[in-house]
């Protein structure tokens, strides 16, 4: 009966807890969703190893455009000129990789691996992920 008993917790215990991530999982998801993917983004602080960079982002347009949940093709606007680059995010949407022409001077500072520091509505605050590094990067979302 104590064997039955045991099989019957460890098994309602995983149960419950696969539930909970995927619940967990897909208010993650719809955040990404509704906040990130496909909105139109400015770039409302930037700062780096030299201090404020924003001005280098006036104008720019940023949009993760969806290949599914966790990554997809980048498109950066500026005037007429469109620029393609990618991202990808981890399974939690702790980490944002950006990838864009290095060509540009201006995306030599946003393609990294940044970490979200707050999934704010409509501004997403981002720290380099993995480094302690004083940048700073905040997207505000149009």
């Amino acid at each position: 009966m104590i064997k039955y008993i045991s099989l019957f917790l460890i098994a309602s215990f995983l149960v419950f807890t696969s539930c909970k991530k995927s619940v967990s999982q897909s208010v993650l998801e719809k955040y990404f969703n509704d906040n990130v993917i496909g909105k139109n983004c400015t770039v409302t602080l930037a700062i780096d190893s030299t201090g404020d960079i924003t001005s280098d982002y006036t104008g720019y347009i940023f949009v993760l455009l969806k290949t599914d949940y966790y990554h997809g093709p980048l498109k950066a606007t500026i005037g007429s000129n469109g620029y393609m680059g990618t991202w990808s995010s981890n399974a939690d949407y702790s980490q944002l990789n950006i990838a864009l022409p290095d060509s540009i001077p201006e995306f030599q500072f946003l393609s990294r691996s940044w970490r979200f520091t707050k999934k704010g509505n409509p501004t997403m605050e981002l720290a380099p992920w993995g480094t302690t590094e004083p940048y700073v990067l905040h997207m505000t979302k149009q």
